[in-house]
């Protein structure tokens, strides 16, 4: 997450979330959906499993359609979902291989990210790191370094449970904090 200004209350400053999480859990805290980039896909999309397009697919409705008609764990046939343009079996918008879809929406988080990170590069920044492992380092933790050390005015802190590190290049400013996040935060 990189964060600009006074980090204490994030709805209230200029802020921009970077996430491989899938979950919708920062939606679901009340994080603008305009400040957040989903890098990875977003369980609350499908897309073909060929995939035929560039396009997602909103599943709420059809699962919780599954879930109200499941039974014995199993789903009827005709709620499996199926591509509208090529009739192929939908899975869910996860970067797992190279089927993975970025749509125009992913497209347009992309931007936004970069167009936030471009405009910021000369202010006062915390690039703020929790719980990121070394699953997908490149996406969050190495470029993180990578502003930290480039701007002048940048400090990187990491709230992580046993692996709270910063390299040799940017520890003097650099904040790093082992422990469990929820923790750390409700004592903040």
């Amino acid at each position: 997450m990189a964060r600009h200004a006074d980090p204490t209350n994030v709805p209230d400053n200029d802020y921009f979330v970077i996430t491989t999480n899938v979950d919708h859990c920062f939606q679901k805290a009340g994080f603008d959906k305009k400040r957040l980039f989903y890098t990875q896909g977003d369980y609350g999309l499908f897309q073909c499993s060929e995939p035929c397009c560039q396009e997602t697919f909103d599943n709420e409705a059809a699962i919780r359609e599954m879930v109200k008609r499941q039974q014995n764990m199993k789903v009827p046939t005709e709620l499996l979902p199926v591509c509208p343009h090529c009739g192929k079996p939908m899975t869910m918008n996860l970067r797992c291989d190279d089927t993975f879809v970025e749509d125009e929406g992913w497209h347009k988080a992309a931007e936004r990210y970069e167009n936030f990170l471009r405009t910021r590069n000369e202010q006062k920044i915390l690039f703020l790191e929790l719980g990121v492992g070394y699953n997908t380092p490149t996406i969050v933790k190495y470029s993180f370094w990578r502003m930290a050390h480039n701007w002048k005015d940048a400090t990187y802190a990491c709230l992580n449970y046993g692996e709270a590190y910063a390299p040799d290049e940017i520890r003097k400013k650099s904040i790093c904090i082992n422990g469990d996040i929820g923790e750390i935060l409700s004592q903040i």
